[in-house]
């Protein structure tokens, strides 16, 4: 009988992820006081007013330095409901799971942070106006997964939509199937079913907003560009964390388009 691994077989450093996830939004929400939780988003969610403002000067914001630092990739262990957890949950569970299986437990992580802090970056760079303007009343708080997601959805899709990946057979993939040779980013684009994800992806993003991952209070704002920044480095940083060869351009006819 031929051996599979069943789509639903999902790895443990995806379950681990989620299960961290929830377990830090019950602690704010079931044991937190509501001025311990806005301690804990002072310290580690994303705040591009903490960076280079006066009130960064003047101590507006706990955790120094080092804040400055870890609230890039930290945000993103946090979240506004249960609601928003479940929305980015939902994401994660397909596109992390093909990812995992692919790079394993050390570079899921790696690119779980380096995703998340490009999100954070591109967030940062679309607010340089707050960074220099922002008060003490009109403060974006950013929190949530879902730049860490999207970067997970564009390295799935550099090797999932390609002859013989995981989604060609989804039913009974196997672990070869997700560890198959990536095409080169070129050919991956071309091919019309990564087309069609990527119109899919940047329908919901710029028009429903799917992820937003805003503060409820703070500015009424949708994070795409975290999604996009979280996005765009895992699409084009994907060869840093694939452990598999990758396809040189004309090994493989079945991936012309």
């Amino acid at each position: 009988m031929k051996s599979s691994e069943p789509i639903f077989n999902i790895p443990r450093v995806v379950v681990a992820t989620i299960a961290v996830l929830a377990a830090i939004h019950a602690l704010r929400s079931l044991v937190l006081t509501p001025g311990e939780d806005l301690e804990v988003l002072l310290r580690f969610a994303f705040i591009p007013a903490r960076l280079g403002t006066a009130l960064a000067a003047q101590g507006e914001f706990p955790g120094g330095f080092g804040a400055d630092v870890w609230t890039f990739v930290t945000y993103a262990l946090l979240h506004s409901d249960w609601v928003h957890l479940g929305v980015n949950t939902v994401w994660l569970l397909p596109f992390g799971t093909a990812v995992a299986r692919r790079f394993g437990t050390i570079r899921f992580l790696l690119m779980f942070a380096v995703t998340a802090a490009a999100g954070a970056a591109v967030h940062l760079f679309t607010h340089r106006t707050q960074i220099a303007m922002a008060n003490s009343s009109d403060l974006v708080i950013m929190i949530g997964a879902s730049g860490a997601v999207s970067g997970f959805m564009a390295a799935a899709i550099r090797f999932a939509f390609q002859q013989g990946g995981p989604l060609e057979n989804w039913r009974t993939a196997g672990p070869e199937s997700y560890r198959i040779p990536a095409a080169p980013l070129g050919v991956a684009l071309r091919n019309p079913r990564v087309f069609l994800f990527l119109a899919i992806w940047l329908v919901l993003n710029f028009v429903f907003g799917i992820g937003g991952s805003f503060v409820p209070g703070s500015a009424n704002e949708i994070a795409w560009q975290t999604h996009l920044g979280g996005f765009l480095a895992g699409l084009l940083l994907f060869p840093l964390f694939d452990p598999v060869r990758a396809m040189q351009h004309g090994d493989d006819g079945d991936e012309r388009s």
